[in-house]
């Protein structure tokens, strides 16, 4: 427990019980921490069960999973971090096809102030295309001046009172205009407003979604973030 308290006295509040929250435990408090949270069994904001979560940084790794196959999971935690997740699904007594990845984590305190790109609409607004209809709420979108069409928008994963994570997506004509951070920085400073903090993550190989959060207040810190 002084550890938690030590290390949260560190991090943003709101992050802090985000993590808590999201994964059950934080911080690890050792090298690797297997968490048996009923969060891994209940719907999340999407309505689907994530069966593994998992946040690492500089001081440790937390994996989070359904208390009932915490036990199986906690006999591999000895092993190098790259065999846990390749025998992560049979430990879930999950399908032997699914496969455990590692991603960055990001999280901002103090979004880019860039120019607003887009406006605040319902996510059910006819202009709104399928893909951000499962965030719900409101969505941010940015439209051609001219058309009125859709060209890039951002959903807002609301995982808990905390802490939000934010999705953005740009059609391939509208690349390249700087929408995109701009969308990412206006739609952090919302959350930040709202009482939350705002995390970014995205694969480690995805070098245009780096530049984005880099340019939108989102700095790499070394974490890192794991899912099935």
């Amino acid at each position: 427990m002084a550890i938690q308290v030590k290390f949260g006295a560190m991090l943003d509040k709101r992050l802090y019980h985000h993590l808590v929250t999201w994964l059950g435990q934080w911080p690890a408090g050792q090298p690797l921490a297997v968490v048996g949270s009923d969060r891994r069994t209940q719907p999340a904001w999407d309505g689907r069960v994530y069966a593994m979560v998992g946040v690492g940084a500089p001081g440790g790794t937390v994996i989070s999973v359904p208390p009932t196959r915490a036990a199986a999971v906690r006999v591999l935690a000895d092993q190098p971090l790259d065999d846990l997740l390749a025998k992560l699904p049979t430990a879930l007594g999950l399908d032997a096809e699914r496969r455990a990845y590692g991603g960055v984590f990001r999280y901002s305190l103090d979004p880019e102030r860039l120019p607003d790109a887009g406006e605040w609409v319902p996510h059910d607004d006819p202009v709104v295309p399928p893909w951000l209809w499962p965030f719900g709420g409101d969505v941010l979108i940015a439209r051609d001046p001219e058309t009125g069409a859709y060209l890039a928008g951002v959903g807002i994963k609301r995982h808990d009172a905390y802490g939000n994570e934010l999705s953005v997506g740009t059609e391939v004509a509208a690349r390249g205009r700087g929408l995109a951070r701009r969308l990412v920085a206006q739609a952090a400073r919302r959350v930040l407003d709202e009482g939350a903090v705002p995390t970014y993550l995205h694969a480690t190989d995805n070098t245009a979604s780096a530049k984005v959060a880099e340019a939108a207040g989102f700095p790499e810190r070394g974490w890192t973030v794991y899912g099935l």
